[in-house]
């Protein structure tokens, strides 16, 4: 097998998605609206949210962006939000996470819409997830399904193991692949022997938040690996590389039998499927 058939690219499936969502939109001739909120001026928010502006712009959906300065108070949020929810011609609330630690962030949370809420985070979204109800799914672990059905991985009897249980990527996760019939194991920093429970898995979710700390001694020989992390390296240290994620790609590259690269995995999944959500909260506005 070449190497470029073990990797699962994710900016091609990526475009895919957001090329059938500008396709319908145009079919349609609608003009959905994200309300983009940014506080403060992190690099790294920076760049995600400069990133979701030119994908709001290729996929036909117009892009409100609210650039607040870090000294924002919590209730300045707050009124924001409660503006855009009321208006009309806002279809979808994204709070670029994180925000400073003067505001809480589960109140910001809380206070977007359920109707508008297309990062799948509130309380309603995650409720009806659970329950298999429709709503909003988290972005990341929705665009990671989407990986695995582009390529035909199968879910259905498989042992997936999810490492992390946070409420934005381990636990939506671990129900997004037991709603495709998984037998799933979620994993966290009190877990037991651990590698012998992820050297079990046809599917391994790595969402640690440790750069490369999955080595080929936590991995089966043919699995599945989804790398959820990005971290950011020094370029002269790591022979100019200056992404990685949890995984050890060069380790575990052998063993796997599908892998995603970081960067070009994960990541470009997760504004696709913000662009989803944001064309899907247009529709249940206007239904």
């Amino acid at each position: 097998m070449e190497v470029k058939d073990k990797i699962i690219d994710g900016k091609a499936v990526a475009g895919r998605v957001k090329e059938e969502i500008k396709h319908e939109i145009v079919e349609r001739g609608i003009r959905p609206t994200l309300a983009v909120i940014l506080v403060g001026d992190d690099p790294a928010s920076t760049v995600y949210v400069n990133n979701k502006k030119k994908a709001c712009e290729f996929c036909g959906i117009e892009s409100k962006s609210y650039e607040l300065p870090f000294e924002t108070t919590e209730e300045e949020l707050l009124s924001l939000i409660d503006r855009l929810n009321k208006d009309k011609e806002i279809n979808g609330i994204l709070v670029q996470l994180p925000v400073p630690e003067h505001i809480d962030p589960d109140k910001v949370i809380e206070a977007i819409s359920p109707l508008k809420d297309v990062d799948g985070f509130s309380t309603q979204s995650v409720g009806a997830l659970s329950i298999g109800k429709t709503g909003f799914v988290s972005c990341t672990p929705a665009g990671i399904i989407e990986l695995l059905h582009s390529y035909d991985v199968e879910i259905s009897g498989k042992n997936c193991v999810v490492m992390g249980r946070s409420n934005i990527v381990g636990k939506p996760m671990a129900m997004l692949l037991l709603r495709e019939n998984g037998t799933v194991t979620v994993t966290h920093t009190r877990t037991r022997d651990i590698k012998e429970i992820t050297g079990k898995a046809d599917i391994l979710v790595a969402a640690v938040g440790k750069p490369r700390m999955i080595d080929e001694s936590y991995v089966k020989k043919g699995a599945v690996i989804i790398d959820v992390g990005i971290h950011r390296l020094d370029p002269e240290k790591n022979g100019g590389r200056k992404l990685c994620g949890d995984v050890d790609f060069d380790s575990v590259f052998e063993k796997a039998s599908l892998i995603t690269p970081v960067p070009g995995g994960v990541g470009p999944m997760t504004i696709a499927m913000l662009m989803k959500n944001t064309l899907s909260a247009f529709d249940m506005q206007n239904s």
